[in-house]
């Protein structure tokens, strides 16, 4: 069987990239044109492909021996020799070193796989250009400095009669020994994953879903603030704003601010603390031992067929596994572009912490395995918050798992958060005695609550975690709020106090008292809260 011109000429790219250590490129190759099974990694076996054995033993006898395949075979066509076969010359045809440019202009070789076949003139050595031209078009749109990507190296080893025992292909990190090597989407998983979020794989992501990224609040009081759009993927955006605060406020150790201080980030702190963030949702989900990263590669990875929709943001996605949080950060910072001013990156974290959790363990998950993610007129289900805020998309809000007797001696198992989170959540359906959130939520290890009133999801925080153990009647402390969608333009403080100033107005209109208040008085009850001087929201 002869192999593929595209994937000898991709082959012969890899090998040259590689031999010349140009990581950063190598990394954009794999991710916009990735490996498949039939990539040639064996540096003994592409010669052979290539027919070139006798011209790389001539060019290993030479005092500078050029170092890739690449370059050998440019040099021999410089050279002019009109042979139709690969073949080493009497004459020293390695005298100058060639230049990548001269492949435009110079016809190379289609390879076949059997000794005595002759090679034909082709254009292998015009994709070959063009696969390098496009590498390093790509580059330029990357944060180079932000790049720590994988090398692979094809190990130069000296011939010798038997060359199938030549070199072996090993990949060489800088960080850890897992390769970044990137995996196609499917049409499979991407059936699975519409299902999963939509519920049939006939169904389209919402406009709002595909337009919407993670890119921040301009307004200086609210710079850490993540804008959402239009409604839909609040839940989402929420969650990942929670995790974004916690490193903001608690974990940032780059800076000695504090307090409010610590709310006014820099570009590149909050860039950073969202980075962190969604790394640690993607870390979870994945049982913290592996994640994977969906990345728009911006090509088409299959051609659907059959009961599956095409809208293309599925069919552009390679998957990115990781098996240790270090590389993930990387993964992230070298693609953050993506998701921070990318249209699809609420869709990217999502379909990460989907996959990263698998499609499997999160039907497993829900009370109902047909659940969908994404419910009536695109909101996010309690189930996808969950899988973002806990790392299992369980369906309900209480305190570890509930059994019902469904009658006839049947039992029905209800799924709820197994323990204590970061970051909690309050409901204003807990104040209509529709669910009951647990401790296990209402108490969370930072004073960080995602909000779920009226359909709609937003952040509730403090600045000091002393007010999630003081349960003081006297206590006061504030209670910052933001929402992404209300396109708010200041910040909004609210104070929460106890004692006879909070018995003092309690008398109000209950029909008058904000959807926010009340939830908050399901972790405070019986607190009065001042918007200080802001309008309250209705």
């Amino acid at each position: 069987m002869a192999a593929s011109v595209e994937e000898v000429s991709s082959s012969v790219v890899r090998e040259y990239l590689s031999r010349k250590g140009l990581r950063r490129t190598i990394a954009c190759m794999d991710e916009e044109h990735p490996r498949t099974a039939a990539s040639i990694n064996n540096r003994s076996h592409l010669r052979q492909i290539l027919n070139m054995e006798g011209l790389y033993r001539q060019n290993k006898a030479q005092n500078s021996p050029l170092k890739t395949l690449l370059e050998i075979i440019v040099k021999h066509r410089i050279e002019g020799l009109k042979n139709d076969k690969i073949t080493c010359s009497e004459s020293d045809p390695l005298q100058s070193t060639p230049t990548i440019s001269s492949i435009t202009s110079s016809p190379a070789v289609t390879p076949k796989l059997t000794d005595d076949a002759k090679t034909e003139d082709s254009t292998t050595a015009f994709a070959v250009s063009k696969h390098i031209k496009m590498r390093v078009k790509s580059l330029t749109r990357l944060n180079v400095a932000d790049l720590d990507v994988s090398e692979m190296v094809l190990d130069d080893i000296d011939d010798d009669d038997d060359l199938r025992e030549l070199s072996k292909v090993s990949f060489k990190r800088s960080v850890a020994e897992h390769n970044y090597a990137g995996r196609p989407m499917d049409q499979h998983t991407a059936m699975e994953l519409k299902a999963v979020l939509l519920g049939s794989s006939l169904n389209c992501f919402s406009v709002e879903w595909r337009n919407q990224g993670f890119t921040f609040s301009e307004t200086h009081d609210l710079r850490y603030g993540i804008v959402q759009k239009k409604g839909g993927p609040c839940g989402v955006l929420a969650s990942i704003q929670a995790f974004v605060l916690k490193k903001l406020l608690f974990e940032n150790t780059e800076t000695s601010n504090t307090g409010l201080q610590r709310l006014r980030p820099s570009n590149t702190t909050r860039r950073k603390c969202f980075v962190l963030a969604a790394a640690e949702i993607l870390w979870r989900a994945g049982e913290e031992k592996k994640a994977i990263i969906a990345i728009n590669s911006g090509r088409n990875h299959f051609t659907p067929t059959g009961q599956y929709k095409s809208e293309g943001v599925l069919e552009k996605i390679t998957c990115f596994t990781v098996d240790n949080m270090k590389d993930m950060q990387l993964l992230l910072e070298q693609h953050i572009d993506q998701f921070e001013t990318g249209v699809l990156g609420c869709l990217l974290l999502t379909i990460s912490a989907v996959l990263s959790r698998s499609i499997e363990k999160v039907r497993d998950d829900m009370d109902v395995p047909s659940t969908t993610l994404i419910g009536a007129h695109g909101y996010c289900t309690q189930e996808l918050v969950n899988l973002l805020l806990c790392g299992r998309a369980v369906s309900n809000v209480f305190d570890n798992d509930m059994e019902l007797d469904s009658g006839n001696g049947n039992m029905t198992l209800l799924k709820g958060v197994k323990g204590h989170c970061d970051i909690g959540l309050l409901s204003l359906f807990e104040h209509y005695n529709i669910c009951k959130v647990g401790a296990y939520l209402k108490t969370p290890r930072y004073p960080i609550w995602v909000v779920c009133s009226e359909s709609h999801f937003s952040v509730l925080f403090g600045l000091q975690r002393e007010l999630l153990t003081n349960q003081d009647k006297g206590l006061e402390f504030d209670l910052y709020y933001y929402d992404g969608l209300a396109n708010q333009q200041e910040e909004i403080r609210l104070t929460v106090s106890f004692g006879k100033v909070a018995l003092s107005c309690q008398d109000v209109d209950a029909d008058l008292i904000p959807p926010l208040e009340q939830c908050i008085r399901t972790r405070w009850k019986d607190a009065f809260v001042n918007w200080n001087d802001t309008e309250p929201i209705l």
